[in-house]
């Protein structure tokens, strides 16, 4: 969940700026990830600095002002979400013990029992985390392989050495990282099940947990695998699995540059992202039919045989993916005639669910490296499954963990409550819902090149909606910032817009509110209605009359007892009129695709609310983008 960044430059006898000038940047491409604290260490001629404080980034900055350190060969950086300690200036990272100094991404589970090991020892602690123990750890056993070798050491493959050692006693997840003075020119570090990446640069090289770390400095990207280490210098990537074997890893082009990741004239990286929404649902369609006209999809590696015979899918995700899988659900049972559940990751693998290997797990994660998800992955392929991932990050762990992936091309999405990965996850999933009807014959090939055409449609259908009702639903947002409470509500591929819309009004703008299926209503959720309680209503199109009939008479049932409703309904219906207080229209959609109009009304809302509440719509309290932890 926390952002990790390290950067290695030639070795000169008077080291540079460049180390720290690419930590800094990257940290600020990173800070969604966690944003609790900063901090950098750097290694050069003049030894080992670091220099970190608690709050957001400007407060790292202006500690390097003040503590400005020495140029340097190396560093490395991390922004933290905090998970062992509090936010505060002695538990950021990096951490210092002796020798060196270690930023670290995931949660030691025995970090107990090594604290007292530590402390046996004399080292003494300064902070609460984890972090700090596996550091002093490393530390000891380096301090001693360095002795034992004698003057001259190459102190970098003692180093390599002592994280091997150290990495294999650890439990839980780890992406490390470390620097230290008596090899001011190397990073060792290691990974076992949190994201880490090489950046390969000429003359330098990068790491970072997400490529967005490098992306303004190389384009050219490997993989770390689990249980790797590592040891990047300015001019070599060795990299050995946990045997010691040497690896060549796998290496690929980044497709967006640095500019995606800025505000590019937005007042917020969520409203630029919000903005980016027809072109994340246009790029996720791109080149999806071959040349016979058959829908295909990115790296299928499940034979058609065994999708064929699968009598039951499993949607695993957490918070908006899991949304998203709710949608899929409604399409792809009604394509294939194939019964969907849809889990959330972090309940899935504790309750002995029922999977076999005629199940296809499909898993959905924004980053790819989603911990509850890639547990839940694992599960499920120990007991049989194929697992088919949906995900926007290329060489993710659940991506190279999956049988098959269809990845999204939303791009980077920095703001930490998702928007266009969000539509872009639907559409993936329709994608699939298509292809799995084409593959087991419920659909025609020329029924599905319908459905592509219309889907084909929303995104011109999204521009719409931002051009014509983005500044009226704005300014509903600032007129019902005072408002303590809302509920949500829908029926069919609608009851997911509602949980979606409640949960971005939670995230941004930490006020109650709440999604129902429209028709649970009566069995207890109308007694939170009461005089001017904001209600929203994901309305059906008229062409499914009996479904449109029952949620117009769910808003008549809240008017009625002084609900302020706010009515999302298709162009035309006029049925809606007499019951709004409020009517945001949408363009004629068929009923499955709806999902990808009718929530954008409500991420808008959503932001415009906490705008004006003067909160930090990119950054909301308590959140990191990617939730690498359990």
């Amino acid at each position: 969940m926390c952002g990790i960044v390290g950067h290695v430059g030639p070795v000169t006898g008077t080291g540079s700026d460049r180390p720290l000038t690419v930590l800094l940047d990257g940290l600020s491409r990173l800070e969604y990830r966690g944003y609790d604290s900063a901090g950098v260490a750097l290694a050069g001629p003049s030894g080992l600095d670091v220099v970190k404080a608690a709050g957001k980034l400007e407060g790292l900055r202006t500690a390097l002002e003040e503590a400005a350190p020495a140029p340097a060969t190396a560093g490395i950086g991390h922004t933290r979400w905090a998970t062992h300690g509090g936010p505060t200036t002695a538990n950021a990272h990096p951490h210092r013990a002796g020798h060196l100094a270690v930023v670290h991404n995931g949660i030691i589970e025995n970090f107990r029992s090594l604290r007292e090991e530590v402390e046996a020892a004399g080292r003494v602690l300064v902070s609460e985390t984890d972090t700090e123990v596996v550091a002093q750890v490393l530390d000891l056993d380096f301090s001693e392989r360095l002795a034992l070798a004698g003057q001259g050491a190459d102190a970098a493959s003692v180093l390599v050495a002592s994280m091997r050692a150290v990495t294999a006693r650890l439990e839980g997840t780890f992406a490390l990282l470390a620097i230290t003075d008596q090899a001011p020119g190397v990073i060792v570090a290691a990974r076992r099940s949190s994201p880490l990446v090489i950046g390969l640069g000429e003359g330098e090289n990068f790491l970072g947990s997400d490529v967005a770390a490098f992306v303004a400095f190389t384009k050219r990207a490997a993989e770390v695998g689990d249980d790797q280490v590592l040891a990047l210098s300015a001019d070599e990537v060795r990299v050995w699995d946990k045997e010691g074997a040497a690896v060549e890893p796998a290496t690929w082009e980044v497709s967006w540059d640095a500019s995606a990741a800025v505000k590019g004239g937005y007042d917020t990286f969520m409203d630029k992202e919000i903005h980016e929404q027809p072109t994340a649902v246009a790029d996720t369609l791109l080149g999806r039919v071959d040349e016979r006209g058959e829908l295909r999809l990115d790296e299928m590696r499940i034979d058609p045989s065994v999708l064929r015979s699968v009598d039951k899918i499993i949607v695993i995700a957490c918070g908006t993916a899991a949304y998203a899988g709710h949608v899929a659900k409604y399409a792809i049972e009604h394509w294939c005639r194939v019964p969907v559940e849809v889990e959330l990751a972090h309940e899935f693998r504790y309750r002995d669910p029922v999977v076999s290997e005629k199940t296809l797990t499909v898993a959905v994660s924004q980053s790819g490296e989603t911990m509850d998800t890639i547990q839940a992955v694992r599960h499920a392929r120990e007991q049989g499954s194929k697992v088919l991932a949906i995900v926007n990050t290329y060489g993710s762990t659940i991506a190279r963990e999956a049988d098959a992936v269809l990845y999204t091309h939303a791009g980077p999405e920095v703001a930490v409550a998702s928007t266009k990965a969000f539509l872009a996850q639907i559409t993936a999933c329709y994608l699939l819902g298509l292809y799995l009807a084409q593959l087991r014959g419920t659909k025609w090939i020329d029924e599905v090149a319908d459905y592509l055409d219309t889907l084909a449609q929303m995104p011109a259908s999204i521009q719409r909606i931002l051009d014509e009702q983005a500044p009226a639903v704005k300014a509903l947002g600032e007129e019902l910032s005072s408002h303590g409470s809302f509920l949500f509500l829908g029926r069919h591929v609608g009851f997911p817009v509602a949980l979606e819309g409640a949960l971005k009004l939670k995230e941004l703008a930490y006020v109650h509110a709440e999604g129902f299926a429209a028709g649970e209503l009566k069995h207890g959720p109308i007694a939170l209605v009461e005089d001017g309680l904001p209600v929203f209503v994901i309305v059906p199109t008229p062409r499914r009359p009996m479904l449109h009939g029952k949620v117009i008479s769910n808003i008549q049932e809240i008017r009625a007892r002084g609900a302020r409703t706010i009515v999302i309904a298709e162009e035309g219906d006029s049925a809606v009129e007499p019951f709004a207080d409020h009517i945001i229209r949408v363009p004629a959609t068929p009923t499955l695709m709806m999902p990808l109009l009718t929530v954008v009304p409500l991420q808008i809302f959503a932001a415009a609310l906490a705008t004006a509440k003067g909160l930090d719509v990119d950054q909301p309290r308590n959140l990191a983008k990617s939730v690498t932890v359990e």
